[in-house]
């Protein structure tokens, strides 16, 4: 990474779970960077999401473009909860043979006067590659990051979460 970033925190999960959370987030960096490795304990499992602060209402919205080799869309959500916050997983599903990696950009997480605006990238090598953008519709600092698995499915033992702050240049 660059000498801009600094490693917070790094979890692996030790077995699997639906959730997890970094919790406490510091406030000193301008940006967040979210680094997970994506693995469910399920084959044909739908996708990852996150949520922000515990908020589990209806205060996202969202443009997902993607594709998985032979075909390519895009989807629009306005009004959403973290359960369709989706940042990997929406064209083809993950699965447990097709591990991926998902980056998520928190920007401006600090701010107490707009809203967050949050970037992700994510992929599977052998499935698919999606970008996102996505509004947090809360001036409230963000001091906690939750990603979830969906469908029934869980994230896999094993799966890494690492999360770096960007400090001021």
């Amino acid at each position: 990474m660059p000498s801009t970033y600094d490693k917070i925190a790094t979890h692996t999960l030790p077995s699997a779970t639906s959730s997890y959370s970094f919790t406490s987030i510091d406030s000193t960096y301008t940006d967040l960077v979210l680094i997970v490795g994506n693995t469910l304990t399920t084959v044909n499992g739908y996708a990852f999401t996150f949520g922000v602060n515990g908020d589990t209402g209806t205060n996202y919205s969202g443009t997902i473009l993607g594709g998985n080799g032979s075909s390519a869309g895009s989807a629009r959500y306005t009004s959403i909860s973290n359960t369709s916050t989706y940042f990997t997983g929406y064209y083809s599903g993950l699965s447990t043979t097709d591990p991926g990696v998902s980056i998520l950009h928190f920007q401006n997480y600090r701010n107490t006067t707009t809203n967050k605006t949050i970037l992700a990238r994510g992929n599977s090598a052998s499935k698919h590659v999606e970008a996102s953008v996505w509004l947090w519709r809360s001036t409230v600092a963000i001091n906690q990051i939750t990603i979830y698995s969906q469908s029934g499915a869980n994230m896999a033992a094993g799966v890494t979460f690492t999360l770096y702050g960007i400090k001021a240049a």
